[in-house]
């Protein structure tokens, strides 16, 4: 058993009651065993880590992340969402292999833990997708993930083409591999990629074994104007109305983006208990437009907070996530729409809400998991600090050099800023390696 003891840290608990307590935080082995009070005794192999002043909170949980993008960083500047997928996203998803696929998830996996994110619902591409959750698996991260499933559409290269029944069996044959892999640290989702890239068939399947599996399915919808006016023509009516004529929409169903929605289509989300992710730096840098995100939480729709992937946002930083989300919603709905607390909420036990993983993570309680990150705030950007609130102080001036350390599971991946479960001189290396041999070849 490995008991460790973070002393005397200022812990923002993220639960019911917002309780912001100084005191001890005990781990033993994956799980919290005792929160608040101070632990005079203790035995003598607990590790002990020393937190006055610091800040300790509940890992970050990004709800939308594209990791065998990741290389593709910087390779599809100033672009809209459908020129973006075709003619730089897709060639170079279809230029992936087994090892490119591998270090695109390392390099997005190290940025993750050293900027306080703990646990991710992940998107792959078509193929490889073993390789992605091999790197997950030894990185110490906690991730839902699935490969893509494109079994339709115009544009879409050679290599990102699948016959319906391939990609079912192919993503079934991953999710009977890894959904509980390490005593569910990682969990597998259907990904359909969206509606204009899969068949009617393939999304009908995808629920009926979404439903017999019981796990999540993860995709795209009303992110772009182009591409709802694609839905229209194809299936005869709007993105979401068509997901629910269908039967798709449900609390298993997590939708990225959700820009573009009609009050029909807001209704659907909150009737079904379908969950969205809000990912504001994408959609920005996109032109793809702001989802109505507080009007939905008004509604009782449970929201997410994701960076989406690095060639549509370039970093994948939960604080700049957190900031933009903060700051973008006031100028339509006024300065009080997304206070501090209720956007690091989205990013905590909200996100573990939308993953329908929050008995297990997303606050700071007795008997939940070990994922932690310990903030520490004394730099010239987080002063003062005398009658400070924590929440502004996390969202509004923090950043990922804020980071000291993180825990998935008790085990401690990032110290002093540093990631233990990744070798940064080899990922780097091997990342620049990968996307050379991939722009080679397309």
């Amino acid at each position: 058993m490995s008991t460790t003891l973070l002393h005397k840290a200022t812990i923002v608990t993220m639960n019911e009651l917002d309780e912001i307590l100084v005191g001890d935080v005990l781990l033993m082995d994956e799980k919290i065993v005792s929160v608040g009070k101070e632990i005079p005794e203790y035995e003598a192999e607990t590790t002990v880590i020393e937190a006055k002043g610091k800040l300790l909170l509940p890992g970050f949980v990004q709800t939308h992340i594209h990791l065998c993008q990741t290389l593709f960083r910087g390779q599809a500047d100033d672009m809209a969402l459908m020129d973006w997928l075709r003619k730089r996203v897709w060639p170079l998803e279809a230029a992936h292999d087994e090892d490119s696929v591998y270090y695109s998830a390392l390099l997005g996996i190290g940025e993750l833990l050293c900027s306080g994110t703990t646990t991710i619902l992940d998107m792959e591409t078509v193929s490889h997708t073993d390789s992605a959750f091999q790197a997950m698996a030894s990185s110490g991260i906690r991730a839902i993930s699935g490969k893509v499933m494109m079994d339709a559409g115009g544009d879409v290269p050679l290599g990102l083409q699948e016959q319906t029944q391939h990609s079912v069996e192919e993503s079934t044959r991953l999710l009977e591999k890894w959904n509980g892999y390490d005593g569910g640290r990682l969990g597998y989702a259907y990904c359909p990629r969206f509606v204009v890239s899969c068949s009617e068939q393939l999304l009908t399947e995808v629920r009926d074994l979404s439903a017999h599996y019981n796990v999540l399915v993860h995709t795209h919808a009303a992110e772009n104007l182009e591409e709802i006016e694609l839905v229209q023509s194809q299936r005869g009516m709007r993105n979401i109305v068509y997901l629910d004529h269908i039967g798709l929409t449900s609390p298993r169903l997590v939708l990225a983006h959700c820009i573009w929605l009609d009050e029909q289509e807001r209704e659907i989300l909150r009737r079904t208990g379908t969950k969205m992710t809000h990912c504001p730096g994408s959609n920005l840098k996109l032109a793809s437009g702001i989802a109505m995100v507080p009007e939905l939480m008004e509604q009782g729709v449970e929201v997410g907070i994701g960076a989406d992937g690095a060639p549509c946002n370039n970093t994948l930083d939960m604080f700049q996530e957190m900031r933009l989300t903060a700051l973008l919603h006031k100028v339509r709905c006024g300065p009080e729409s997304m206070d501090a607390r209720k956007v690091l909420r989205m990013a905590t036990i909200g996100g573990a809400r939308t993953l329908g993983l929050d008995h297990l993570i997303g606050s700071i309680e007795i008997g939940k998991k070990a994922d932690l990150v310990l903030l520490d705030l004394n730099d010239f950007h987080t002063f003062p600090s005398y009658e400070a609130d924590p929440y502004s102080r996390v969202v509004y001036a923090a950043s990922r050099s804020n980071v000291d350390s993180v825990w998935v599971d008790g085990k401690r991946v990032v110290e002093r800023g540093k990631v233990r479960t990744v070798d940064k001189r080899v990922v780097l290396k091997e990342a620049d390696r990968s996307i050379a041999r991939l722009l080679k070849r397309i």
